[in-house]
């Protein structure tokens, strides 16, 4: 009986009204500790809390792809999430390299409490969260500290505009140690204006970059996400194709030529011209 109405309040969901909206966490039918997080009804991120190193939404899998490559399997890293969610990715992160330091930069302080509440951290994992905005939180990030920075920054489903200027990627390398590695979670659909914009700010900044889509994104078919990883080194381009190629939804991996024609002649921005991302269409949640 005691396991029974344990299973029971595993599988109820949990809603609280937050900062961004209404969040839920929405239980996963197919594993007895894992859960869904939707904010105002758009799906944010997954969480396992028995397996935190699956990663089930393609986007978080295209992340950790990228966090799996930024050192040696298995080496600690110090890293910096801009953006909280679920903290999957975070979690993920602890999960694959333990005894990494990691800052989670969320504002959505409500959020931050809902989550840690219902889905509490391993006391193992060395991760600090800050309730901050993204960028006033970065600028908190000692000089050269991160061999990571990944920014997954929404509110109302748009990246603020202040999160896709140059400006800001100076100190995203500012932050990162020489030869670190930037990722972000862009969202565009046609014409792919603001994705172009984003790979053209980060081209004068990082001497490699490397873009992950699905086809029919690149291709302006649909609204979707695509992730832009950036670095002073050079990218395991090879390995990173191959993993995304394989994955359950395979994507695409531009680089060199190919990305540099796809940007064509987009100009980078600045903070005087930014403006968030692109609002995604009502159908993209259904």
């Amino acid at each position: 009986m005691a396991r029974n109405k344990q299973r029971e309040r595993a599988a109820a969901a949990a809603t609280e009204t937050v900062d961004g909206g209404l969040a839920e966490l929405i239980p996963d039918r197919d594993r007895p500790r894992a859960w869904t997080l939707l904010l105002d009804g758009a799906p944010q991120s997954h969480v396992d809390l028995d397996d935190p190193a699956a990663l089930t939404f393609e986007y978080q899998r295209r992340l950790g792809h990228v966090a799996d490559l930024a050192a040696p399997p298995g080496r600690p890293l110090q890293a910096v999430h801009l953006g909280g969610g679920a903290l999957t990715l975070a979690r993920y992160v602890a999960a694959t390299r333990p005894r990494s330091t990691q800052q989670v930069v969320e504002i959505d302080e409500p959020l931050v409490r809902f989550v840690r509440r219902e889905l509490p951290l391993d006391p193992g994992a060395r991760i600090r969260i800050r309730a901050t905005d993204a960028r006033a939180g970065l600028a908190k990030v000692p000089d050269g500290w991160a061999d990571l920075i990944i920014a997954d920054v929404f509110r109302g489903a748009r990246t603020p505009a202040h999160l896709t200027s140059a400006e800001f990627l100076g100190e995203v390398k500012r932050a990162l140690r020489p030869g670190g590695t930037y990722a972000a979670n862009l969202a565009d659909g046609p014409p792919l204006a603001h994705l172009r914009g984003q790979i053209a700010t980060a081209a004068g900044l990082f001497a490699e970059l490397a873009l992950i889509a699905d086809p029919t994104v690149l291709r302006g078919r649909r609204f979707g996400n695509a992730v832009l990883v950036a670095s002073d080194r050079e990218l395991a381009v090879a390995d990173l194709t191959r993993r995304v190629a394989t994955d359950p939804h395979p994507g695409r991996v531009e680089h060199g030529r190919a990305l540099a024609d796809f940007t064509g002649g987009a100009v980078p921005v600045t903070d005087a011209t930014a403006k968030a991302s692109p609002a995604p269409p009502p159908s993209v949640f259904r």
